[in-house]
C-alpha cells in the first residue's frame, strides 16, 4: 500500500517537474527587421516587443516593447474617451432615474432658478439701502477734509470715516454676491436646458 501511494506521488509530481525545467526562448526582431532568439535579452534590445517560446517553438506569451510617445498619447486619449463615456452612462441613467417626464424637469429647474431670483431680489434692496445710506454718509462727510473743498475745514471724524469704510465693503461685498446669484441662475438654467436635450434623446423624443 505505502508503495502505491508513493508511486502515485512521484506520478502527479513528474509532469510538474519537467514543467519547471521547461527552458523558454525570446523571438525578437530588430529595427532592421532581423530576428532574433535568446534565452535572455540583451539591454540594446530591451524596448522591442518580444514572443517567448517553449522549447517546442509554441509561443507561450509576449513582452510589450518600450511604447512610443505617440503610443501612450494614442492610450491616454483612449481611456480618457472611455471614462467620458462611462461618465455619460452614469448620468443617464441618474436622469432617467430622477424624472418621468420632461414636464418634471422643467418644474424642478423653476423652483431651482425661483430660490437665485429670491436671493437676488433680497441682495438688490440691501444694496439700495446701502446706497442711500452711502450718499448720505458722503453728504456728511463733504463738510470735513479731505473731502471738502474748505482748505480750514477740520479733518473728518474717525467715526464717520469707519463708517464710510464699513458701508463701501458692504455694498461691494453684496454687488459680488448678486452678481454670482445671477451667474448661478444662469449655469443653473444652462444645465436643466441641458438635461431637458438628453432626456428627449434618451427617451426618443427627438430625432438623434
Amino acid at each position: 500500500m505505502r508503495k502505491l501511494i508513493i508511486g502515485c506521488l512521484i506520478a502527479l509530481w513528474a509532469p510538474l517537474v519537467v514543467g519547471a525545467q521547461e527552458t523558454k526562448v525570446y523571438r525578437w526582431v530588430d529595427a532592421d527587421g532581423v530576428v532574433h532568439y535568446g534565452d535572455s535579452i540583451p539591454a540594446e534590445y530591451a524596448e522591442y516587443p518580444k514572443a517567448v517560446l517553449n522549447d517546442r517553438a509554441v509561443t507561450i506569451g509576449n513582452l510589450a516593447g518600450k511604447k512610443t510617445d505617440e503610443q501612450r498619447e494614442a492610450e491616454r486619449i483612449a481611456a480618457e474617451r472611455l471614462a467620458a463615456r462611462e461618465r455619460q452612462q452614469r448620468a443617464d441613467q441618474a436622469l432617467l432615474a430622477t424624472y418621468l417626464s420632461v414636464e418634471e424637469i422643467l418644474l424642478h429647474r423653476d423652483r431651482r432658478v425661483e430660490l437665485f431670483q429670491a436671493q437676488s431680489r433680497v441682495t438688490e434692496l440691501y444694496l439700495s439701502n446701502l446706497t442711500t445710506r452711502l450718499a448720505m454718509l458722503r453728504n456728511d462727510a463733504a463738510k470735513y477734509q479731505p473731502y471738502s473743498d474748505d482748505s480750514q475745514a477740520p479733518m473728518i471724524p474717525e467715526e464717520l470715516a469707519k463708517d464710510l469704510r464699513r458701508t463701501k465693503d458692504t455694498i461691494d461685498r453684496h454687488e459680488r454676491n448678486l452678481k454670482k446669484f445671477q451667474t448661478d441662475e444662469q449655469q443653473i438654467i444652462e444645465r436643466f436646458d441641458g438635461d431637458i436635450s438628453r432626456f428627449k434623446v434618451l427617451k426618443g423624443l427627438v430625432d438623434t
